[in-house]
């Protein structure tokens, strides 16, 4: 076992029946000669608890950390797409990060720059929404390049990972996470003979940028979605949106391909 993947913190939400399972899951850990630490910046692993959106959480209050391997463990019968072992099994979950030339996953993380200002980072994807009853309009630019006016509910700015579940329900494709891309995909937009737009997702490269600029007809303060976490920032006026260099790792294991779990997820 490589002693830089020792340390290992664990994000789960605190309740009795999570406390009784980790107390044996903590035991057998230090007995394959792992430490558990109380402060995940001492981590070399970060395990976290209770499917996707704990994942997601777990991610996101470690700072996207790039230094480390995150793993995901489900309960009971939670699934996700971003984890692959579940409570219960933790014995196999070990053994597969205790392996000399472990094989890591990596998944893609876009950045989300606002009013040329604060940046912001998501690993599933972002959203922009009217935050009152009328359309949200936003001017749509690929690299600094007029695209199109869109009108409707809002805008999806996904991951290849993020491709699922939300997008996934509103006609957006799922994309293979081996294709560095992020895709766009509207949220009820108005066509008619009066507006227009391209009324499909599309998918862009990792070079290509995209920026939203909302028009300020009295929807500027528009609810921003990062993951599953929701902003309401004053006065948004652009969204400037990059694929980021960086990447989450995770456990990579045989025959539990990302294809494998959306088999397993929807058909």
């Amino acid at each position: 076992m490589m002693d830089k993947r020792r340390n290992i913190y664990f994000y789960y939400k605190q309740n009795k029946a999570t406390n009784n399972k980790l107390e044996t899951l903590f035991q057998y850990v230090q007995e394959q000669g792992f430490h558990v630490v109380e402060e995940s910046k001492d981590a070399n692993i970060i395990i976290s608890i209770g499917g996707d959106g704990e994942f997601l959480q777990a991610v996101r209050n470690t700072s996207f950390r790039q230094d480390c391997l995150y793993v995901g463990m489900t309960q009971a019968d939670e699934t996700g797409l971003y984890c692959d072992f579940n409570i219960d099994e933790y014995s196999a979950m070990i053994e597969a990060v205790k392996e000399e030339n472990i094989e890591v996953r990596k998944f893609p993380i876009i950045a989300i720059n606002i009013n040329g200002q604060s940046t912001f980072h998501c690993l599933n994807e972002a959203t922009i929404r009217s935050a009152v009853i009328k359309t949200i309009v936003m001017d749509v630019y690929i690299d600094d390049n007029f695209f199109e006016r869109f009108r409707g509910d809002g805008m999806i700015v996904a991951t290849p990972t993020g491709s699922t579940g939300y997008n996934k329900s509103t006609r957006g494709a799922v994309i293979d996470p081996k294709i560095p891309c992020f895709q766009v995909t509207e949220l009820a937009s108005l066509n008619n003979n009066r507006y227009r737009t391209l009324g499909s997702s599309f998918v862009l490269n990792q070079d290509r940028t995209l920026r939203l600029e909302v028009v300020q007809d009295g929807n500027d303060y528009p609810i921003v979605g990062l993951d599953n976490e929701a902003y309401s920032i004053r006065n948004i006026k652009s969204l400037t949106m990059q694929l980021s260099d960086k990447r989450i790792k995770t456990v990579k294991l045989k025959n539990n391909s990302f294809w494998d779990r959306v088999q397993r997820t929807f058909l």
